[in-house]
C-alpha cells in the first residue's frame, strides 16, 4: 500500500502536447515567423512537434546549432522528414535546432526551441512567504457539478490495476 502512495505523488501525470509547428496544420512553409510561434509555447520532455507540410517543396532536418546559425543543411543530425505531416519526439532537457533546406533556411524556414522538465503539477512543499489565497466562491445553481477524485495519469490506473488484480489477490 505504502509503494502505491509514493507511485502516486513522485509520478508526473502531465500528458505530453502535440505542438503544431507554426501553429496549423501545414504551416511549416517561408511564410511564417517560427521565432514568434515558438516564444508563446513551452515546451516538455515528452511533446511532439507536428511539421505539416509539402514533401514535394520541404523537408525537416535536425541541425546543431551553428548549422542552424548558418542556414547549413550539409551537417544535419536527422532528417525527420517522412510524408510531409512529420513528428518528432522531444525527448531530453536541451535545446532543438530544425530548419529546412533548399534555400528555405535564408527565408526563415527555421526553428530553435529549449525544453525543460514539466514543472510539477503541485507543490507540497510551501515557501515560507507563500501566502495562500482564500477559496474560490462558486455559485452552485450555475456551477458544473464538483470534481470529487483528482483524474490520474492512464499509466497511473494501468499500475494500480495490475497491482491489484495479481498481487492482493
Amino acid at each position: 500500500m505504502v509503494l502505491i502512495i509514493v507511485l502516486i505523488t513522485s509520478v508526473d501525470c502531465r500528458d505530453p502536447v502535440l505542438h503544431k509547428v507554426g501553429g496549423g496544420k501545414y504551416t511549416w512553409n517561408e511564410s511564417c515567423n517560427f521565432t514568434d510561434w515558438a516564444s508563446h509555447e513551452h515546451f516538455y520532455v515528452g511533446d511532439w512537434l507536428y511539421f505539416g507540410f509539402n514533401k514535394t517543396k520541404y523537408n525537416v532536418l535536425e541541425v546543431n546549432k551553428t548549422s542552424y546559425e548558418k542556414c547549413n543543411e550539409k551537417d544535419f543530425i536527422a532528417n525527420i522528414t517522412r510524408g510531409g505531416r512529420d513528428v518528432f519526439n522531444l525527448t531530453e532537457v536541451k535545446p532543438y535546432y530544425f530548419l529546412s533546406g533548399f534555400g528555405y533556411c535564408l527565408k526563415g524556414m527555421k526553428v530553435s526551441i529549449f525544453v525543460q522538465n514539466a514543472p510539477p503539477e503541485f507543490d507540497h512543499h510551501l515557501p515560507q512567504n507563500t501566502t495562500t489565497l482564500p477559496p474560490l466562491q462558486i455559485n452552485h445553481a450555475s456551477a458544473p457539478p464538483p470534481l470529487f477524485f483528482p483524474i490520474f495519469c492512464s499509466s497511473i490506473f494501468t499500475i494500480l490495476t495490475f497491482f491489484t488484480s495479481t498481487c492482493i489477490s
